[in-house]
């Protein structure tokens, strides 16, 4: 008789709601409550690394915990060909990243970007050139910090060329514009 008590007892505090507590035989509720604290806890710990990585930015490379290395690869208020950034745009601030992927003997169409963004070159190396013929070279692992309202455009070599490129704007605001 004792252990069937015993049983019931184990049986009724797994049984929280007239079912195994089971990831696959949960009621959906439950599978959503526990996604949703999967995600709330992976998004913190995202952030987290997030501002510890920006706290140690901050930090000269000798205070950084032992492990982690970190390296500014841009810190400026000007563009590549020496114009002063004016500022950000007004608005609702919308950061986007993009990975962009051009093709080897590629060359962009001329145009402009109305805010203060940067090219990372992941792979290849490219070419920026505005109008007047004024010119910089771009390879593996260098930035790029792109001219705000310039015409430029971009060319590639006998390399395919991969950017992850960082724009600074604000909501609806294009990223490109062709003059």
């Amino acid at each position: 008789m004792q252990a069937n008590a015993a049983a019931r007892a184990r049986f009724s505090q797994s049984d929280r709601f007239g079912q195994f507590d089971h990831p696959a035989v949960r009621r959906p509720a439950q599978r959503r409550r526990a996604w949703v604290r999967g995600s709330l806890a992976a998004l913190g710990a995202g952030l987290g690394i997030a501002f510890a990585g920006a706290a140690f930015a901050q930090q000269p490379a000798q205070q950084a915990p032992s492990g982690i290395k970190v390296e500014t690869l841009l810190k400026t208020s000007k563009s590549w060909d020496g114009t002063p950034y004016k500022g950000y745009p007004s608005g609702s601030p919308q950061l986007s990243v993009l990975k962009i992927e051009i093709p080897a003997h590629s060359v962009l169409p001329w145009h402009t970007h109305p805010m203060p963004n940067a090219g990372y070159v992941l792979s290849g190396e490219i070419t920026v050139e505005k109008k007047d013929g004024e010119k910089q070279t771009v390879k593996a692992g260098q930035v790029l910090p792109e001219t705000v309202g310039s015409v430029h455009r971009g060319v590639t070599g006998d390399s395919p060329v991969t950017l992850i490129v960082f724009y600074a704007g604000t909501e609806g605001m294009p990223l490109s514009q062709h003059p």
